[in-house]
């Protein structure tokens, strides 16, 4: 049993789950952030094996092929991938670890590791949702059209998730987050495997 928790956070485009990312990883120290790997352009102000690992095409397919990533997935034409034993080793030296990933693949994830804590976040409307898109001023027209559009079916898969972070307002999001991350660090499973000596003695007794 790993020591270490594993925390899904998925969310459409424009939700604001990269910022309440952030700051729930200033606030939390034990949790890690899991760096993909990516085949999308940086943004400004990313670096490579900080945000993403950024790779081109090839080198992914190639990484995929050898069965590297615990998970991957195609989104707006980009590919994602995370890597599986870089991730198990960390969550074995009893590191909480933390997926910025879709759906898709939170679906992957739940097949290999049961006990993975799934977090959604939601954005309070379709219109704020939009909004904040255009407020990035980064994509065009059509492209704002198309996330909204692929926003629609990636919400439609909230019920997966253990856990609902509507983002209305950031840091009432922002602390319902850290609470979830906290109350699952509760299961009987998690405390047991972090702490075993508390629950020795019952064994003994037996």
């Amino acid at each position: 049993m790993n020591a270490g928790s594993l925390f899904v956070v998925s969310a459409p485009s424009g939700a604001g789950k990269t910022t309440l990312v952030k700051l729930l990883l200033e606030r939390d120290p034990v949790v890690k952030h899991s760096v993909s790997y990516t085949t999308r352009a940086p943004r400004p102000g990313e670096q490579h094996g900080r945000e993403y690992h950024f790779i081109d095409i090839p080198a992914f397919v190639a990484m995929r092929d050898r069965g590297d990533f615990l998970e991957w997935a195609e989104v707006h034409g980009n590919f994602y991938g995370t890597s599986r034993r870089w991730l198990q080793a960390q969550m074995e030296a009893g590191h909480d670890m933390l997926l910025e990933i879709d759906w898709q693949g939170a679906q992957q994830v739940r097949q290999i590791f049961p006990g993975v804590v799934g977090i959604f976040v939601m954005p309070p409307s379709l219109a704020e949702l939009e909004r904040r898109l255009r407020g990035r001023g980064q994509d065009s027209e059509e492209t704002i059209q198309r996330r909204v559009a692929a926003a629609l079916g990636e919400m439609r898969h909230v019920g997966e998730f253990d856990f609902v972070i509507i983002n209305d307002d950031l840091q009432e999001a922002l602390a319902d987050l850290c609470a979830a991350v906290r109350a699952s660090r509760q299961r009987f499973a998690c405390q047991a495997a972090r702490h075993p000596e508390v629950f020795r003695f019952l064994n003994a007794q037996q």
